[in-house]
C-alpha cells in the first residue's frame, strides 16, 4: 500500500502535537513531506526534535505550488483557514483543518461550497463527540437511565484567559480567540451531534473596555429544536481551577461531563457518582480515521458543514440580538454523510 503524504501548515500548539505525538503513530501509513510555519527559526527547532527531514517553507502558497501531497493538516490562526483551504481545494487536495471553520460565515460558507465542488475529503479536528466518556453518555441517554431530558447547563469557566500555555498573538482577540470560539465550538458541535440542531439563541456578553480583546463573561440560553434549553455561563475570572463542563438534568436523574472526560450520574435518589468509562473502545484520533478513508475504508469524521453549522451557533452567541435569535434559516443540510467511505 501506497503511504499517504501530507503537509503541515502552522507550528502552533496543534501543529506540534501533530508532527511530534500523532504523526509518529502513522508512520507506515502516512509521510509527512512537508512543513510551513513563518517561523523559520521554529521550523528548524521542532523538525530537528521530532528527528525528521521533510521540506521546510515559510509560505504555505509556495509549498502547495511545489509538493505534491494527498492531504494538508491546516493548523495557521483562523484567519488564515480560509486561504490555505481554497488553494487546497482547488489543487484536489484533501484537507484537515483545526476549527473554528473560518473567521466569520461567509468565509465558512464559502469554503463548505468549495470542499464539495472539490470532491475531496474535508475534515475538522471535531474529536470530543468520539471520546470514551462522551460515547458512555450517549448510550446511556439512548437508554434513557435519567429518563427524558428537561434541561442542560453548560459551563465555560476560566480563571484566566487565554491560560497559560495557550499564549499566542490572537487567541485573546476579539476578531479570531477567546473561549467561546476555542473552547465553546467542540462543546457546541459535541452537543449538535449527541442532541440535534441548536436552532435558537439568546445571549448578553461582556467585553473588556479595550476593543481588541474577546469575552470575558457570558450568559446565554441555547434552545434545541426539541425545545430542551442549554443555560450557558461563560466567565475569564473564576475563582479556583477552571470548568468545562455539560450538566443533563433528566426527570428520573442526572449526568454530568467534567472538565472534558469525567463523567457522573445520579438518580433522583441520590448524589452524582463518578461512572468509569475505560470500558468503551474509541475510535480516535481522527487522523486514523481519515487515513482510513483515504485509503478506502470506512471512517467517521466531521466535516465543513458540521464546521459551518457549529460557527452559527457560536457567531449567534458572540453577537447578541433582541430576544432570541433563530437559526434555523443558516443552517445547512449536510449532502453526504460524515460516517462514510469517500467515493
Amino acid at each position: 500500500m501506497n503511504k499517504l503524504s501530507m503537509a503541515v501548515i502552522g507550528l502552533g500548539h496543534m501543529g506540534r502535537h501533530m508532527i511530534h505525538r500523532l504523526l509518529p503513530q502513522y508512520a507506515e501509513r502516512i509521510e509527512l513531506v512537508a512543513i510551513c510555519d513563518n517561523d523559520e527559526s521554529s521550523l528548524q527547532r521542532e523538525v530537528a526534535a521530532a528527528g525528521i527531514s521533510p521540506r521546510l517553507y515559510t509560505d504555505y502558497r509556495q509549498l502547495m505550488n511545489e509538493i505534491a501531497i494527498d492531504l494538508v493538516y491546516i493548523a495557521v490562526p483562523p484567519s488564515l483557514h480560509y486561504d490555505v483551504a481554497k488553494i487546497a481545494f482547488e489543487k484536489g487536495i484533501h484537507v484537515f483543518c483545526e476549527k473554528p471553520l473560518a473567521n466569520s460565515l461567509t468565509e465558512a460558507r464559502s469554503l463548505v461550497e468549495l470542499a464539495e465542488q472539490a470532491s475531496v475529503l474535508h475534515a475538522v479536528h471535531f474529536s470530543l463527540p468520539l471520546d470514551p466518556a462522551v460515547l458512555k453518555l450517549k448510550g446511556i441517554l439512548e437508554e434513557q437511565t435519567i429518563g427524558q431530558i428537561r434541561k442542560m447547563d453548560l459551563y465555560l469557566e476560566f480563571p484566566q484567559w487565554p491560560r497559560s500555555w495557550q499564549q499566542n498573538p490572537w487567541i485573546a482577540s476579539r476578531q479570531q480567540g477567546g473561549y467561546l470560539l476555542e473552547v465553546g465550538i467542540h462543546w457546541i458541535q459535541m452537543i449538535q451531534q449527541l442532541f440535534g440542531p441548536i436552532t435558537h439563541v439568546k445571549s448578553e456578553v461582556e467585553f473588556p473596555a479595550d476593543s481588541n480583546q474577546s469575552e470575558s463573561r457570558v450568559r446565554a440560553v441555547l434552545r434545541l429544536h426539541n425545545d430542551v434549553e442549554i443555560h450557558l455561563s461563560g466567565t475569564d475570572h473564576r475563582e479556583g481551577e477552571e470548568r468545562v463542563s455539560l450538566v443533563v438534568h433528566g426527570e428520573e436523574g442526572t449526568m454530568a461531563l467534567e472538565n472534558w472526560g469525567s463523567l457522573y450520574i445520579s438518580s433522583r435518589e441520590s448524589e452524582l457518582q463518578p461512572l468509569p468509562v475505560d470500558d468503551v473502545v474509541s475510535p480516535l484520533p481522527i487522523l486514523k480515521q481519515i487515513i482510513q478513508i483515504l485509503s478506502g475504508e470506512s471512517g467517521i469524521i466531521y466535516n465543513f458543514y458540521d464546521g459551518y453549522n457549529a460557527q452559527v451557533v457560536l457567531e449567534a452567541l458572540r453577537k447578541p440580538g433582541e430576544g432570541f435569535t433563530d437559526l434555523r434559516p443558516q443552517l445547512m443540510e449536510p449532502k453526504q454523510r460524515q460516517n462514510s467511505v469517500l467515493g
